[in-house]
């Protein structure tokens, strides 16, 4: 396989002929980085690695499952309710790589893995999520093209908070106080787009999501109102799906709020729009398990096929590919990280209406 013919396959999302990620030139500064990331053989699959942690996420989940109806009809099952928000966004970790192709060579393995955490475990259709999520990483922070940017609650862009009406300006002038409570509701919008997504022809599997999903939603729900008292069942499920949401908005939220926004027009090549619009978390290992390895948005941004273990590796190359050659390379703290995006909010937020 030719260089130029590697770095198509390193680049490319789940397979969508929409996506329109660019084919650089074997002498594109991005070749010579894959050359080396190919040579440390930091793409090659871990197979072994994710057999281990599917494994342990799924007996975490069955343990969750088993202390709820252990615990029975008791206000303990808040502390259950958390733990279970946790193991849940693990689930959409994993998710998310098999959404990238990380985890097996071969796509329907890939597509099986990503149903099962998707659509039966925590009611994420995975093919509208996958959809959505190669068009960020085909242009991220890209106005117009980024979904992740246009969610119409908050606002990104200077455009974003000028263009709306006098209510949703105001909203804007404080939305860095209300970024936080928002992501309480983020499963619950997740869950929402899946079905509108899974009502509507496009989704691939969309039968086969459709049975997977209200499988999940009928049995999660039973399980719930069969055990608790009413009361008990609607606080468990609100307190699960609110820290579910925000612990999966917190993970994906350092990663790009508060960089560059760049034009709809904008023909920065690929290396330097991933580069420019990702921030690296630090941290060790605890914080690589946390936050699903997304601590890692610059590497994984510039190969999203790559396994998650190899991406601490991958880091101190790209790092010094990046000082070799004069670009930004952003990495900060996790609470800086978070600072940062809400400073950005802020500003945004305070954009004065325009005149006349």
């Amino acid at each position: 396989m030719s260089t130029s013919e590697a770095e198509v396959v390193a680049i490319r999302q789940y397979p969508n002929p929409a996506v329109g990620l660019p084919e650089p030139s074997d002498g594109s500064l991005y070749s010579l980085l894959l050359r080396q990331i190919k040579n440390a053989g930091l793409l090659e699959r871990r197979t072994g690695h994710y057999v281990w942690r599917i494994a342990l996420t799924a007996v975490l989940l069955a343990a969750g499952w088993t202390a709820f109806v252990l615990v029975g009809d008791s206000w303990w099952q808040l502390a259950v309710a958390v733990f279970l928000a946790f193991v849940f966004t693990q689930f959409g970790f994993l998710g998310h790589e098999a959404g990238h192709r990380q985890i097996a060579a071969s796509r329907r393995v890939n597509e099986i893995i990503g149903l099962l955490h998707g659509d039966l475990a925590i009611g994420l259709s995975f093919g509208w999520w996958v959809d959505k999520h190669n068009r960020h990483h085909a242009h991220p922070n890209t106005e117009g093209k980024d979904p992740d940017i246009e969610i119409g609650a908050l606002a990104f862009t200077t455009g974003q908070a000028r263009s709306q009406g006098r209510v949703a300006r105001f909203t804007y002038r404080y939305q860095a106080f209300l970024f936080f409570p928002l992501l309480l509701l983020e499963a619950l919008n997740l869950h929402v787009s899946s079905v509108r997504a899974l009502l509507k022809p496009g989704v691939r599997h969309r039968i086969g999501e459709r049975i997977l999903f209200t499988a999940h939603l009928v049995g999660y729900l039973s399980v719930v109102f069969l055990v608790l008292s009413p009361v008990k069942a609607v606080v468990f499920i609100a307190v699960q799906q609110g820290l579910f949401g925000l612990y999966l908005g917190c993970s994906f939220a350092p990663n790009h709020k508060g960089m560059a926004i760049l034009a709809a027009d904008d023909r920065t090549d690929f290396l330097r729009r991933q580069v420019l619009t990702s921030r690296n978390v630090r941290g060790g290992w605890l914080v690589d398990y946390a936050l699903g390895g997304l601590n890692y948005q610059i590497e994984h941004h510039l190969f999203p096929s790559m396994p998650r273990p190899n991406l601490r590796r991958a880091q101190p190359l790209v790092r010094g590919f990046c000082h070799q050659h004069a670009l930004p390379y952003c990495e900060t703290g996790l609470v800086d990280s978070y600072a940062q995006a809400l400073r950005h909010l802020h500003a945004v937020g305070r954009t004065p209406p325009m005149v006349g």
